[in-house]
């Protein structure tokens, strides 16, 4: 029913320089990095040729690789699938496997 107490305004004042301190800090040290949202460029044939070698690829595999995101991954592979550069070997609700078509 009652709840915490509600801090001072001194002790809000405290926190508050101390957050600054540390984010002063912090941003020098490390950066967070998610993955890039650009995809490689379809039409490249060095990258064409690194599918090649591949058995199989998901989704999974090009965005470890290539350092993208799973949704921009499995856009490239729609799109490379609708150029008829991959076929769809299977397909569940959560993934797609592809291989280079013949």
């Amino acid at each position: 029913m009652g709840g915490r107490k509600r801090p001072t305004l001194s002790q809000l004042e405290k926190r508050q320089r101390a957050k600054e301190r540390a984010a002063g800090r912090q941003s020098s040290v490390r950066e967070k990095h998610v993955g890039d949202i650009f995809p490689p460029d379809i039409k490249d044939e060095s990258f064409l040729e690194e599918l090649r070698k591949a058995k199989v690829i998901t989704p999974y595999s090009l965005a470890s690789k290539y350092n993208l995101r799973l949704s921009v991954a499995k856009q490239v592979l729609r799109e490379l699938e609708k150029r008829g550069f991959l076929e769809l070997v299977a397909a569940s609700r959560y993934t797609r496997i592809y291989k280079v078509a013949s």
